[in-house]
């Protein structure tokens, strides 16, 4: 379970303060697939570092697992990432002295796990990858790197993954299959996967759908719902 509670995110600016996200409230269950959309400037990515503890907010919690982040220190956050998180970025951040195999065996490595090798071989073979293992990402292609990065964040077998733009840098055709394997995965391992996405087309496979704009949430649906979308109330306005 995920949680954030009135995440308020503010900046220092020429004329004061600059408030990227505001009263930012929502729950996500274990083993969900939610997209969070909006235009650019709206707090997607902002959005996305506080609720992996890759930042703090100015005010409100994140509840991660049943850990609140805001009582943890930086150096617990980053345990707890190692821990319990998966991360995929759009410049896919692969290191490029290592093989596929070898980057996918970092997370693994870092926490000192028994099998890290059989363990990256088995994942880069279920994205498709078993004939790649031992080339460099300048050998691989756009779509193949980030299929390495995918089997990465899924190393650790995260509670919670965050995919932030995952097919931002790919065509049409090698993006859909990004997703396609998005979705695999999270049906096969149970992991929750928050991505953040301009992708109108990747966004409505999502089971949720969350948008910002201009840092508040506006729209809060699920998938197949013949609900309207839920209705964001104002700040310290209580739903009875």
């Amino acid at each position: 379970m995920l949680v954030a509670s009135n995440l308020q995110k503010e900046y220092p600016s020429g004329t004061g303060t600059l408030a990227v996200l505001k009263h930012v409230s929502f729950s996500i269950p274990q083993g969900s697939l939610v997209a969070i959309v909006g235009p650019s400037g709206s707090g997607k990515t902002t959005l996305l570092g506080l609720l992996a503890g890759l930042d703090v907010p100015s005010s409100g919690t994140v509840s991660l697992d049943g850990v609140m982040l805001n009582k943890l220190t930086e150096d617990e956050r980053a345990r707890l990432r190692g821990e319990k998180v998966g991360f995929i970025f759009q410049t896919f951040q692969l290191i490029p002295t290592l093989t596929a195999v070898e980057n996918v065996q970092v997370p693994l490595e870092l926490r000192g796990d028994d099998g890290a090798s059989e363990r990256a071989t088995s994942l880069l073979e279920r994205v498709g990858l078993a004939d790649r293992m031992d080339h460099f990402p300048s050998q691989l292609s756009g779509g193949e790197q980030q299929r390495v990065a995918i089997a990465r964040a899924f190393a650790n077998s995260p509670k919670i993954l965050f995919a932030d733009e995952p097919t931002g840098n790919l065509d049409g055709v090698t993006g859909a299959r990004i997703v396609e394997l998005l979705e695999s995965l999270n049906r096969s391992s149970g992991s929750t996967v928050v991505l953040v996405t301009h992708d109108m087309g990747l966004a409505e496979r999502a089971d949720r759908l969350i948008r910002l704009r201009d840092g508040e949430v506006v729209e809060d649906r699920s998938k197949g719902s013949d609900a309207p979308p839920l209705p964001v109330l104002p700040a310290g306005v209580i739903a009875r």
